[in-house]
């Protein structure tokens, strides 16, 4: 009797775990290996393939639709950075002023964007980047006489992405800084407040360290969205814009694999948008320990 219960106590392990198992190897596991088979070859519709080794490879670095693709991309998600991450963090800490009115309502308001979802934000910038008709032409119109013709879509396709994407994600962002001040170690502030240390000085050397880590998960955070933006450009700008101006790599692999048909090299293309993301990630964990170190 003891046997089979010791028998069942080293089983039940294996059967709680076998769902999620099974799960993990068809949906994850299996594509996967799929998709390496797939990017060596060249596909003619779901019925027809051809073995071409790694032709697909070879082929993508010497294509400048993809170059554009990675340019775009990689601009894209520098503005990410650069400007998001700024901006997310001055609005949590003016945010998270206990002198400020209305500040849980201002929260809501400014995380709302990200609630609505990248197609809803395509649709709406779309309609305000217009000529003539679109609302921000006609405000700048009537602030200071621009022109109602000036082409967002057409000429700024860069600008025009930012701008929709900043108005998104700002506050999304803005949430994960405000959890991180909240965790700031009140007593330490105090005590660099009362060494004569100015406003300034405590952000450097003691707000700035505590919410360091989070800053760098949300650096990741972004990257890695910005990297796979696809909804936002193709309905701003209908497809990839005028001059390919809003061509991004998810959206390359969307016109390779379902427009033109060759999943083989739009799974090429996925995994070199995989490798990217994966040397990102990398590169951030190892400054990120490297900064905890010194």
């Amino acid at each position: 009797m003891s046997f089979f219960s010791n028998r069942s106590v080293q089983v039940a392990p294996y059967l709680f775990l076998a769902p999620f198992a099974s799960v993990f190897l068809v949906f994850m596991v299996y594509p996967l290996f799929q998709s390496v088979i797939l990017a060596m070859e060249q596909t003619f519709g779901p019925e027809h393939t051809q073995f071409v080794g790694f032709a697909n490879l070879r082929y993508v670095f010497g294509d400048p639709f993809f170059y554009t693709a990675l340019r775009n991309t990689f601009i894209f998600a520098a503005a990410s950075v650069l400007l998001q991450m700024p901006l997310s963090l001055a609005l949590a800490m003016l945010l998270n002023q206990p002198w400020l009115k209305g500040r849980w309502l201002l929260r809501l308001i400014f995380f709302s964007p990200a609630l609505v979802g990248a197609v809803f934000v395509g649709v709406m910038f779309s309609i305000i980047f217009e000529r003539r008709t679109g609302l921000l032409n006609v405000v700048l119109h009537r602030l200071f006489g621009f022109s109602l013709d000036f082409p967002w879509l057409q000429e700024y396709a860069m600008p025009a992405m930012i701008i929709a994407s900043l108005w998104m994600w700002t506050g999304f962002n803005m949430l994960y800084f405000l959890a991180a001040l909240q965790n700031v170690d009140k007593e330490l502030m105090e005590a660099a407040h009362m060494d004569g240390a100015g406003p300034w000085d405590r952000f450097l050397n003691v707000t700035l360290p505590a919410i360091r880590p989070i800053g760098g998960f949300v650096v990741l955070l972004s990257l890695i969205g910005a990297f796979q933006v696809f909804e936002l450009p193709f309905l701003l700008f209908d497809g990839p814009g005028v001059d390919n101006r809003g061509l991004t790599i998810v959206m390359y692999l969307y016109q390779s694999g379902f427009q033109l048909g060759d999943l083989g090299y739009a799974s090429t293309i996925g995994w070199i948008l995989a490798i990217i993301l994966i040397a990102l990630s990398w590169l951030q964990r190892r400054l990120s320990r490297n900064e905890s170190y010194s």
